[in-house]
């Protein structure tokens, strides 16, 4: 495939060195090759038959839910967050005072997710430029980071990737003024009824945007979030269930060489490439556990339907709410059934006699929390 030359490094009065883009996307257009576009019909069928079976799931949105915490843990890790899914799904419930500070950046993800979900739902909002500030003003307002990162305005400074200096750095996006003119080029290429194929698409937006950089941080993190948002957007998912986040985590130095690829040397091939190899794995995965919650929903249903009929109705109260939110304490249990804390305790008591909760801390006497370890492995275990 020919490769096209998407801007130039130009010399900066400062002293450096800055990405300065050509007009997007190249005139001459992308020629793709046969591998390529076979790779994307392949991926593109995988996507069909995620969308077709997660409909078939009675708690698609539970599975949702889930899904997104997966991908708001992964994506923040990329960036350098040591908490986990876990970590956040009990600071959502607040069922553990105990847990690391950096859960602050899953928690943030997980709020601009869902508000891109319902202002496109809500309002019929379109992927444009104020959707993204919109989406980064909820990742970084009143976030722990040590540095000013002006939540939902792009950037009026110069930034840089990799070194201590622009000079040492290892790319420097687009001045100001050249930031500005790619963003509307971008806008442009989002909006434009044109022949690409929507997820070679997607695999463009996102890296044209990292190579962008329009914001002083979050810039990886609102960049991966955009690439479920305009494949929804676009019809190609019923439900935003496509998070690449945990492949581009998996192999985060490929990720990023492939990008750099696409920013130095013009390779978008490969960047588009490396894209649908994630699109590929990640549907695979997520039709796998679909097969896997529906199992395990089965299997533990059939034990709360063996219960005498009191046990029964109230097991069948806590069981739903559990693919939701599968690590509970009393104080939730009591809140979602009404029971006292005595009836909720028997209740869980109950569920860990049957194998489905079980002590998060096995050594902590006093608080303790339980979890329905069985379920959170199916989306811990998907690598």
């Amino acid at each position: 495939m020919k490769r096209n030359e998407l801007g130039k490094n130009i010399e900066q009065i400062q002293g450096f060195k800055a990405f300065v883009p050509h007009p997007f996307p190249p005139k001459e257009g992308f020629d793709w090759d046969s591998h390529l576009l076979k790779k994307t019909d392949q991926a593109t069928r995988l996507l069909g038959k995620l969308d077709g079976i997660t409909k078939l799931l009675p708690d698609a949105d539970f599975f949702l839910l889930m899904y997104l915490r997966k991908d708001a843990a992964s994506s923040s890790q990329i960036e350098g967050t040591q908490a986990t899914m876990i970590d956040a799904i009990e600071a959502e419930a607040k069922v553990n005072t105990n847990i690391p500070k950096d859960v602050d950046d899953i928690l943030h993800y997980i709020k601009a997710l869902n508000y891109g979900m319902k202002r496109m739902v809500d309002d019929d909002f379109p992927v444009s430029l104020r959707f993204v500030r919109e989406l980064h003003s909820k990742l970084m307002d009143q976030t722990r980071a040590t540095h000013f990162s002006d939540p939902g305005e792009f950037r009026k400074s110069q930034n840089w990737i990799g070194g201590t200096r622009p000079d040492n750095a290892r790319f420097v996006p687009p001045p100001v003024p050249e930031m500005h003119r790619a963003l509307d080029d971008l806008e442009r290429f989002m909006h434009a009824d044109d022949s690409t194929l929507t997820l070679i698409k997607a695999a463009l937006i996102h890296a044209q945007f990292e190579t962008i950089h329009p914001f002083l941080d979050g810039n990886g993190r609102t960049g991966r979030m955009l690439i479920t948002f305009y494949l929804w957007k676009e019809g190609f998912l019923e439900k935003p269930v496509l998070f690449l986040s945990s492949f581009f985590k998996k192999h985060q130095e490929l990720y990023y060489e492939k990008l750099l690829g696409y920013q130095k040397h013009g390779a978008a091939d490969d960047w588009v490439s490396f894209f649908l190899e994630g699109v590929i794995e990640v549907a695979n995965e997520a039709i796998e556990m679909v097969g896997k919650i529906t199992a395990l929903r089965e299997k533990d249903m059939a034990k709360v339907q063996k219960l005498g009929k009191r046990s029964a109705e109230s097991a069948a109260l806590l069981l739903p709410k559990l693919y939701g939110q599968p690590v509970v304490n009393v104080a939730l249990v009591q809140k979602w059934t009404g029971f006292t804390r005595a009836g909720a305790q028997t209740v869980i008591n109950r569920f860990m006699e049957m194998g489905i909760l079980s002590p998060k801390d096995k050594d902590k006497k006093y608080g303790q929390s339980y979890i329905y370890k069985k379920y959170t492995d199916i989306f811990a275990d998907s690598k």
